[in-house]
């Protein structure tokens, strides 16, 4: 999963210089009013709430937009969606199998954006059940390398459930068991040790290699399906060596 992982931490710092700033700032409020509705707007007894706002503030969302959310979300503000979580699931080019995450207030637009970017970008939408067999949910820590090194990481989580921790280059990964998400951050932050993000994601059983060109033709995809409001996470089992993210990063 190297290549997509890599992919993934860095999308969102060039995400606060371009245009996709505004848009990436949208989703992390969005995840916050839904961790506020779903378990109360206290932090400190909502882990997801608490995740999802540090987060929003490590990707420099202001205090004041994500302090509103939590008000929308927890009933304190009116204002907030019924926002409806949708998995829709695909193929890319190459038989990439593609996890699509929706968070919506209108099925049918959300239904619509993904069938679209699946059909101009080379892929094709799925049954149900036809493509999610081959993910299992996993946490994700990211730890930027900066005050830390891998050995240090490593024994900060392992009693907490870490399973593995993978050098992504500029971070590291912290695999765990969805269950042991908390744990783990909450190692983390015990050894004193800082963290970008906790998150739990879909993660592939296998992974297909991809080339250059394979990798772009993925990376486009999941680019125009992020591309819509109502889309919040694509998960892809593409795996692609160092030497070929190098090479993209040039393009």
């Amino acid at each position: 999963m190297s290549g997509h992982s890599k992919w993934a931490t860095t999308k969102h710092k060039k995400a606060v210089v371009d245009a996709k700033r505004s848009k990436l700032f949208a989703k992390l409020i969005k995840n916050i009013e839904v961790a506020a509705r779903t378990g109360g707007g206290d932090l400190a007894g909502n882990p997801t709430l608490f995740d999802a706002v540090q987060k929003a503030k490590k990707n420099s969302v202001p205090i004041d937009n994500i302090n509103r959310a939590v008000k929308r979300g927890s009933g304190q503000e009116a204002g907030g969606a019924d926002y409806t979580t949708i998995m829709y699931e695909g193929y890319g080019a190459g038989g990439i199998a593609v996890l699509v995450e929706c968070l919506t207030d209108n099925r049918n637009r959300a239904a619509s954006d993904v069938r679209v970017a699946f059909t101009r970008n080379g892929g094709q939408m799925a049954d149900p059940g036809s493509v999610s067999y081959l993910f299992s949910r996993k946490g994700v820590v990211i730890v930027p390398k900066e005050g830390t090194d891998e050995d240090a990481v490593m024994e900060a989580v392992l009693d907490a459930g870490g399973e593995e921790v993978n050098d992504l280059g500029e971070a590291f990964e912290v695999l765990s068991e969805a269950t042991d998400l908390v744990p783990v951050r909450t190692a983390l932050q015990e050894a004193g040790i800082e963290y970008d993000s906790a998150d739990v994601v879909f993660w592939p059983a296998t992974q297909i290699e991809v080339d250059a060109e394979g990798a772009r033709k993925i990376l486009r995809l999941i680019d125009a399906l992020e591309d819509s409001d109502d889309v919040q996470n694509v998960y892809a089992n593409f795996d692609a060596s160092d030497e070929v993210m190098a090479e993209l990063e040039n393009d």
